[in-house]
């Protein structure tokens, strides 16, 4: 019977690149995300690559799904000998300008979610195998974030829940928390960072050589793994630092960022379309 490794929020940026790393090395895998139909990925990655792939389509916020997803899973008899948990959500802005169902919807996906899921595949891992778990948490998780109050604590709850989790499993398998800065996977992020200017920049890091290193990491054993030396020590120098000196920075520093692309906004918006036909 074939050990899968199971990877969620498989059609975004890191997802994907979680995705073409694991194929690569020969690993088979059981893809999930909201996109109803993956099956074309599925199929081009098991001729290119000689394994076996399996497209399920799961919307991780809706209880219902994921307990129908899991059962599904335990009904047929599959085993896993890892799980990577990339699902994740973020809406940008004030605490007050996000409505109370974006604010849930955080808190379901990128916590609810993973530690259901998790729960879940652990259930179903596969006893002749170490097995190896990896969270994509964030930077963001070390500290509380102002205009990131509900993503950066589900991060940093993700961290903590990461951490204990891999003291109760350590007989038999591992859990490696993934903590990135910023990663151009969207267009929105792509802004984002550019807003950001100088530090923005410097700090972001390429998702494909974030999935490489922290499967190599994961395999290690690896508790923590922080990609960029920039950002490394960045979070050593921020334990120095007491904690209300932090929060008021970044809250200074992203107020300016706010600044900046609300300017662009107001100017793609008042600037006249050049664009022919649909846009995708």
């Amino acid at each position: 019977m074939n050990s899968y490794l199971l990877i969620t929020g498989t059609t975004g940026g890191l997802g994907k690149a979680f995705v073409l790393e694991a194929a690569s090395r020969g690993y088979d895998l059981l893809l999930t995300d909201r996109i109803p139909d993956g099956s074309t990925l599925a199929n081009r990655l098991a001729e290119r690559f000689h394994i076996s792939v399996e497209y399920r389509p799961c919307d991780l916020a809706d209880d219902n799904a994921r307990e129908k997803f899991l059962s599904d899973l335990k009904a047929q008899g599959r085993i896993f000998w890892g799980l990577i948990n990339v699902a994740g959500l973020d809406y940008e802005g004030a605490f007050l300008e996000k409505n109370r169902s974006q604010i849930s919807k955080i808190l379901k996906v990128n916590v609810l979610a993973t530690v259901d899921i998790t729960h879940g595949v652990l259930s179903m891992r596969d006893p002749e195998q170490k097995f190896r778990l990896i969270n994509v948490c964030s930077l963001a998780g070390f500290f509380p974030m102002p205009f990131k109050a509900t993503y950066a604590a589900s991060k940093g709850f993700l961290i903590d829940f990461s951490r204990a989790i891999r003291e109760e499993i350590r007989s038999f398998g591992s859990v490696t928390a993934l903590c990135p800065a910023g990663m151009p996977t969207n267009v929105e992020d792509m802004r984002s960072m550019f807003a950001q200017g100088f530090w923005g920049l410097i700090t972001s890091v390429n998702q494909d050589v974030v999935a490489r290193r922290t499967l190599d990491a994961a395999l290690k054993g690896r508790a923590v793994v922080i990609p960029g030396l920039l950002n490394q020590l960045i979070q050593m120098a921020s334990s120095f630092v007491p904690l209300s000196l932090k929060v008021r920075y970044v809250s200074k520093r992203w107020k300016k960022v706010r600044e900046k692309l609300d300017e662009a906004s107001c100017f793609s918006a008042a600037a006249p379309s050049i664009q022919n036909g649909p846009v995708a």
